[in-house]
């Protein structure tokens, strides 16, 4: 069956359920060949020619296989990747006039020879079976391989302590165990990618058993304090199901077998672009502005460099790829890198050498309605400024007062002009968010105590700093009253930390009198559009979420509201990192340690004040959950091995299945993970090559709303802290990543 250019743009604009149905109902795959008088408007730039053909094996034609075209004959290195249809045909749109290595890689194969291919040419590409369940594993995700952790049984919890079975008596239950297994020990690299699941590169060293070579492994190189770190508060246990999982997969346990792509799966185009270099720490990467995805079309995307303090980008249609980089207020040579500047022990890979030294510390960077590119990062270490501290200088100072040096504070690079502004804010900055309001407003998580922001308005306006920023500790309305006074109830210990990270603690002695204070230590952040208020999540155990109202006289106006994962779900749902909201004002949290997602409506909530509200249980009906049920759970247990890094809802369409969708990062399976609400339906678009695809953050863009699929699509970048962790090793680099999504996969 055969379609024009038209009917394929008919298809796409149907959005997730509408096209469903049409393949469904006509029982085929549609095949797309666009005629010349049929054509769609495009960028300039963009390339139109195309590589088609077919790939068989020994077993004949094979479907949902990956045809992978890469060539170093561009400016930066370029890859483009598709899926082949049930006829094992596949097409490869939108490529230059230059040669490409084209090969296959799929499940159940050996990856295939590279044959020589340029636009215009017809293919027929061979492939071999694998002989083997280990040889076929092989090309399988990290997630498949890290479900062969065992993780300790549910009846050994609580922990009886590190001297009687290992496990720390903190962990009360197996789900906060495994949250940090998950979130503790991924947050900066895949676990289960060939590097990691085995010892084999550590052999030379001689280590009596793999518990002793596991010991060395996580005290490794410049982060190996972190690392160690986390496998102390795991416990004796931690450091040995890590050894016992190395040991099994060396005897040849192998993973369950991984699906093919199937259905809108095989629809999907991924471009990729090299960017950055082989010690490049790229965190999140950012294309246009959320609430216009159609700012700065056609243009650069960009990311942060945090190991080299540098604004990364590339330019997807000249294929090239550049960096700036970001300045600070102290000189540079005094300032010491957030980054360990020695090793426990020498790194497997770089020895003694200090790799990531970045001082500037960019985090997350996000884009204004004016094109300029904002950043969390770091613009003085010295001693904080009197005008955060002191409250006959500042407002915010007089009504919660910063204490001591923030870690990082934000910046902005205007690509017009190629200037930096440098702003310093008084409380730690992390994530960042824009507001839809007149002001623009900018809100940060990694607030310690508080959510800060920036009034950009105020501050284009002034150029004043201390005009232009504020501040609000997270403070619950327990006393019923309506608005929030001082004194108010405090978390034990003060929880006056201005460090990024997770929250937690407990309130101290509770005045129902009194307001409460909530140390949040919020991780991700949002903008809700419907009404302006600013929600942050706290990564500690089951996870909870904050409403912050700044009312029209901030500080004293600003109201919390806090919302807990029901006590009933907290062992099924948990680990919410990443946060976004739909046009709705509903907010959508991707779970890193359950895996899928949680939603939350306040709308459905009651209760928003009085004492009940102290702990977040008051609204358990505002509480949706969508499980993972894509890929293996983790052995022994009911929770996927996927882990999400963060969140994302497209709430404009940028992919092409419907406004408001929530998709997560499928941080451990090379992916991501796209969800349709109302079918609980999930769709995993997968970047088979390099393996390591971990990814941070994302983002949708519309180039050319005339040009269709071809116009439109997500961004997401390889942002693993340790980029020879991804299969070429040693030497490769991070990549940006474009995911299209075709009526067919067929469509040129």
């Amino acid at each position: 069956m055969r379609t024009s250019s038209r009917r394929s743009d008919r298809l796409w604009t149907m959005g997730w359920s509408a096209l469903a149905a049409v393949v469904t109902a006509a029982g085929l795959v549609v095949a797309f060949s666009a005629e010349p008088g049929a054509q769609q408007t495009l960028a300039a730039r963009r390339p139109q020619g195309f590589i088609a053909g077919v790939v068989e094996s020994g077993k004949g034609r094979e479907a949902g296989v990956w045809v992978i075209a890469e060539t170093t004959e561009t400016p930066t290195k370029l890859y483009k990747i598709v899926v082949t249809n049930d006829e094992g045909r596949f097409v490869l749109p939108e490529l230059p006039n230059v040669t490409f290595d084209v090969w296959i890689r799929g499940y159940g194969l050996v990856d295939s020879k590279p044959v020589k291919g340029k636009p215009g040419q017809t293919l027929t590409l061979k492939v071999a079976a694998a002989g083997t369940p280990a040889e076929a594993a092989k090309v399988y995700p990290a997630n498949y391989w890290y479900s062969l952790l065992e993780v300790p049984p549910k009846s050994e919890f609580p922990g009886k302590g590190n001297d009687v079975n290992g496990i720390p008596t903190t962990f009360q239950t197996q789900a906060q165990f495994m949250d940090q297994l998950k979130q503790g020990c991924q947050l900066c690299h895949q676990l289960g990618n060939q590097l990691t699941r085995s010892l084999s590169h550590m052999s030379h060293l001689g280590f009596k058993s793999s518990l002793e070579a596991w010991d060395h492994r996580v005290k490794t190189g410049q982060r190996g304090s972190e690392m160690d770190g986390v496998m102390r508060r795991l416990g004796p246990r931690g450091l040995k199901i890590y050894a016992d999982w190395t040991d099994r997969i060396a005897a040849g346990a192998v993973p369950p077998v991984p699906e093919r792509p199937k259905g809108t799966e095989r629809n999907v185009v991924v471009t990729m672009w090299d960017w950055g270099t082989p010690t490049s720490y790229m965190h999140d990467e950012i294309t246009t502005t959320k609430s216009n995805p159609r700012m700065n079309a056609d243009g650069k995307v960009y990311a942060v460099d945090a190991a080299h303090g540098r604004h990364i980008f590339v330019d997807p249609y000249e294929n090239s790829a550049g960096q700036v980089q970001i300045p600070t207020r102290d000189d540079p040579k005094t300032m010491q890198s957030r980054f360990p500047n020695k090793v426990l022990k020498p790194s497997n890979f770089w020895g003694e050498e200090i790799v990531h030294a970045g001082v500037s510390d960019p985090h997350n960077p996000m884009m204004d309605t004016k094109g300029r590119l904002w950043a969390t990062t770091t613009v003085s270490q010295k001693a904080v400024p009197d005008w955060c501290k002191d409250g006959t200088l500042n407002k915010y100072a007089a009504y919660f007062p910063a204490t001591s040096p923030s870690n990082r504070h934000a910046s902005y690079y205007d690509p017009k002009t190629g200037k930096f502004e440098l702003i310093y804010t008084c409380f730690g900055t992390h994530h960042l968010q824009f507001g839809t309001d007149p002001n623009e407003m900018l809100y940060f998580s990694g607030g310690g105590p508080t959510i800060p922001w920036v009034n950009t308005k105020v501050y284009d306006q002034t150029r004043d700093e201390k005009a232009a920023v504020g501040w609000c500790p997270t403070v619950v309305d327990t006393n019923g009253d309506g608005k929030i006074t001082k004194p108010w109830n405090e978390p034990v210990g003060g929880g006056r930390s201005q460090n990024e990270g997770g929250g937690g603690g407990s309130i101290g002695k509770f005045d129902p009198k009194l307001d409460t204070r909530v140390n949040m230590g919020s991780y991700g952040i949002i903008v809700s559009p419907t009404d302006q208020s600013v929600w942050a999540a706290s990564t500690s155990f089951p996870g909870r979420i904050v409403r912050l109202d700044i009312g029209k006289n901030a500080p004293e106006t600003c109201i919390s509201e806090l919302y807990t994962i029901p006590e009933d779900q907290a062992q099924t749902h948990f680990g919410p990192r990443g946060i976004d909201v739909d046009k709705s004002g509903v907010v959508w949290m991707a779970l890193s340690g359950s895996g899928g997602f949680a939603s939350f409506d306040r709308r459905k909530c009651t209760v928003f004040k009085g004492p009940s509200v102290v702990d977040g249980q008051q609204c358990a009906a505002g509480w949706s959950f969508y499980p993972l049920t894509v890929g293996p759970n983790m052995k022994g247990t009911d929770t996927n091995a996927d882990f999400h890094y963060y969140g994302w809802v497209d709430q404009f369409n940028t992919l092409g299945l419907g406004e408001n969708t929530p998709i997560a990062n499928g941080s451990g399976s090379d992916s991501l993970q796209v969800l349709n609400p109302r079918t609980r339906e999930w769709i995993t678009l997968r970047v088979p090559y390099p393996l390591g695809f971990y990814s941070r953050g994302m983002d949708g863009r519309i180039d050319d709303d005339k040009a269709g699929w071809k116009g439109r699509g997500l961004w997401a970048n390889y942002g693993t802290n340790f980029l020879w962790h991804i299969e070429g090793g040693k030497g490769t680099t991070s990549k940006i990543v474009h995911f299209q999504l075709r009526p067919d996969p067929l469509a040129r």
